[in-house]
């Protein structure tokens, strides 16, 4: 492949960064992942596929526009972890909203439809929480924490799957990466509960 070629149809880990509103470092993740299609020069430099970038915003779902951490409604004098919940149900976002706000527990709750949607809102705002479904449209929740368990900067997040496969479904699947918290649904909220004030206790 001559050098016009490459220019053409390769763009930079940086420019590749600013059309998918990521990190430089989610980039080169999600290339060594295979989740973005590249190749290396001579001088050690990744070159992102072009067509690869375009396949993933055509993917992207929008769903609700989400708010900065600093635009909740939740008062500013209590400590909040944000959480992101990554679930492609309606009913299912609605649900966890409803839980969370009757139990007053301190979050900030962010919504994302899939994968591809949850890697962004994670680069965006680095919750203290995920909480993810796993079987979704476009990049699935398998895929996503694939992705996620390279990434140094979530060595302190805490990751809770809530799935309708069972535990062995699961594991036939590849299973999930070490730390990961598993829960069936329909999911006991009382235990979930428990899990989110046990991490407000450790991170504040």
């Amino acid at each position: 492949m001559n050098e016009s070629i490459k220019e053409k149809e390769f763009i930079s880990t940086r420019r590749a960064s600013e059309l998918l509103g990521v990190a430089v470092s989610t980039i080169q993740l999600w290339t060594d992942d295979g989740v973005l299609n590249a190749w290396v020069t001579n001088g050690g430099h990744r070159r992102i596929a072009l067509d690869s970038v375009e396949a993933l915003l055509s993917k992207r779902v929008s769903g609700k526009k989400l708010s900065k951490p600093e635009e909740s409604n939740i008062p500013a004098n209590k400590k909040t972890l944000t959480v992101l919940l990554v679930e492609d149900d309606e009913d299912q976002i609605d649900l966890y909203r409803q839980q969370f706000e009757a139990r007053e527990l301190n979050v900030n709750l962010l919504e994302a439809h899939n994968g591809y949607d949850g890697l962004i809102k994670i680069g965006q705002y680095k919750p203290a929480i995920i909480i993810t479904d796993l079987m979704m449209p476009d990049i699935d929740g398998f895929q996503m924490l694939e992705t996620l368990k390279h990434n140094e900067a979530l060595k302190d997040c805490l990751i809770i799957v809530v799935t309708a496969l069972s535990l062995d479904e699961v594991e036939n699947r590849g299973g999930l990466p070490d730390g990961v918290l598993f829960f069936t649904k329909p999911v006991v909220f009382d235990h979930l509960e428990n899990t989110v004030l046990k991490k407000m206790l450790n991170h504040f």
